[in-house]
Order: structure tokens, then sequence, then C-alpha cells
């Protein structure tokens, strides 16, 4: 199992229609895209995917109709999280996972928890999911870090937690979770930008959002880095850094909504409290787009 997941994973938007409701049709595009140009496993219901707006019945439909079109063509992470920890195992226990291959699930936002707390909120999910678990530290969303001390309490203490999305940009944490963590746990990136770095380190993988949009040459530039190519990674990096960095300046996932809106795969809409993308951003996406795919 533990293979599934190394290389590039894609924290798959969830696309709508101008009214709001989601777009099947274009999820079902969006999919095929990701597969077709070789993502090694995909991410629902993620940040990415918006799910904190998504109601109970759009998170069962959306998992039913992933497992569905995946089709075992590529394994499925399904996103179950949230501040509430009991609320979080209830909805593991109540969700249709048949077909799913694990869970992810981001730390606690808000409640800023101690360490303690942090760890005994993921013990709680681990032992109530019957699927394996990665924990999820994003401390520019949840106000809250999990440091490399609890990532690796949990690492060597809880066995179905087998991996962390890790996007904290700081270096030296991700080193030190990498150097001690067991040898099949996995440590992968949520962070595009320093992705080569990363991985440099030893990190296992690279949970992306601009792969939603660049997935050849973002699975290409995660496959150099782990077959220790980092020359022909270097150049892939610098390729995609300019609109990397510009799909992040209006907020995530209105950026990449707007880059998959110029490239026919989905409507330029988000969810409130998000709005989508202004024209000035819309307008250099797709400046940025034609230089990159002449």
């Amino acid at each position: 199992m533990i293979s599934n997941f190394r290389g590039t994973g894609v924290a798959i938007v969830t696309p709508f229609h101008k009214d709001g409701n989601i777009d099947f049709k274009s999820f079902e595009k969006l999919i095929d895209y990701q597969i077709g140009n070789g993502a090694n496993f995909l991410v629902f219901m993620g940040t990415t995917g918006e799910s904190v707006t998504l109601n109970y019945d759009e998170q069962q439909a959306i998992i039913r109709l992933a497992v569905e079109l995946v089709n075992g063509r590529k394994p499925i992470v399904v996103g179950i999280g949230g501040n509430n920890t009991q609320a979080v195992v209830n909805a593991i226990r109540s969700s249709d996972l048949e077909g799913v291959d694990a869970v992810m699930s981001v730390s606690p936002y808000y409640n800023k928890p101690q360490q303690k707390g942090i760890y005994q909120h993921f013990k709680a999910i681990a032992a109530a999911s019957p699927l394996p678990v990665i924990i999820y530290n994003v401390p520019s969303r949840t106000g809250s870090n999990i440091n490399a001390e609890t990532t690796l309490e949990l690492a060597h203490g809880v066995p179905n937690i087998f991996a962390i999305k890790e996007a904290l940009r700081d270096m030296v944490q991700c080193a030190r979770i990498i150097k001690d963590k067991p040898e099949d746990f996995l440590v992968i990136s949520g962070d595009d930008v320093t992705a080569v770095p990363f991985l440099a380190l030893g990190g296992d993988g690279v949970i992306s959002v601009i792969a939603n949009a660049l997935t050849s040459d973002f699975s290409k530039m995660v496959q150099y880095c782990l077959d220790g190519q980092f020359d022909k990674a270097r150049l892939l990096s610098f390729k995609l850094l300019e609109i990397t960095e510009a799909i992040y300046s209006e907020g995530s996932p209105t950026g990449i909504k707007a880059l998959l809106s110029a490239m026919g795969l989905c409507q330029n809409e988000v969810r409130l409290p998000l709005v989508k993308a202004s024209k000035q951003l819309q307008t250099q996406l797709a400046q940025m787009l034609k230089k990159l795919t002449p």
C-alpha cells in the first residue's frame, strides 16, 4: 500500500456551476485528465476541494462518484476532518468508504489545541477509521502546528496512521520527521513551491494544487526527484515557479479554478466565503499558461 502513495497526489477541486451546484460533468473530465497525465493518486474533499462548504449529501455523492469514475485506476484519498473530534469520528463512521484507499484528516483548526490534544485527536480518528489515515499539517490555515515530536509519536505509536501531508515550509521540521520516522511511514509535501527541496530531504511525494492543471509537468518533476535526477527536476521547478506562485495570490482554490477555467476543464466558480479570481489574475494566468503551452 505504501508505494501507492509515493509520487504525485492531486488535491482535486470541486467544480461548480454558476448556480452553485456541483458540476459533475466537469468533475469527470478533471478525473480523466489527472489520470491521463500521470497523477499517482487522487485526493478528494480536501482544502482545495472546498470541503467545508459541502453538505453531507454532497460529500457522499462526491465519494461515490469518485470511486465510480476512477474505477480502480488510481488510489483514492478522501478528506474527512474538522475541529470537533467526535464529529469527525461520526463522519468517518457514517460515510460509505467502499472503494476508497485512505482517509486524510486535517489538524484541528481554530481551537489551537496543545500537542497532547492533537495527539489524542488523531489517535481517536485512527481508532474509528476502517482505512489507513494520513494526518494533515497546514498551520497557515489551522492556526497551530503539529510539531515534529507529535508527528513522530503518532507515526511510531498509532499503527493506522501511515503518512503525514506536511504543508509547513520549515525544512528543519520536515527533516526531523524524515530522519526519525518509521521506515513504513510516508512524509508527503503539501506545498507546491518547496516540493523539490522537500523531496531532496527524502520526502515521498507531494499532494499538489497546481497539478490539477499542469499534471504532466508536475508529476515528471516529482518523479525526477524520486529518481535522484535533481538537475531535471530543478528545471521543471523553475518552469512552474511563476504560475504556481500566481495561483495562490488571491487564495486557494480561487487561483487554480481560474487556471482550470482558462484550460476549459471547469468553470471559474467557488462558493462563499471565497470569491472568484479578479479579472487581472484571470488575464495573468491565461498569459502564463500560453507561455507554458505554446
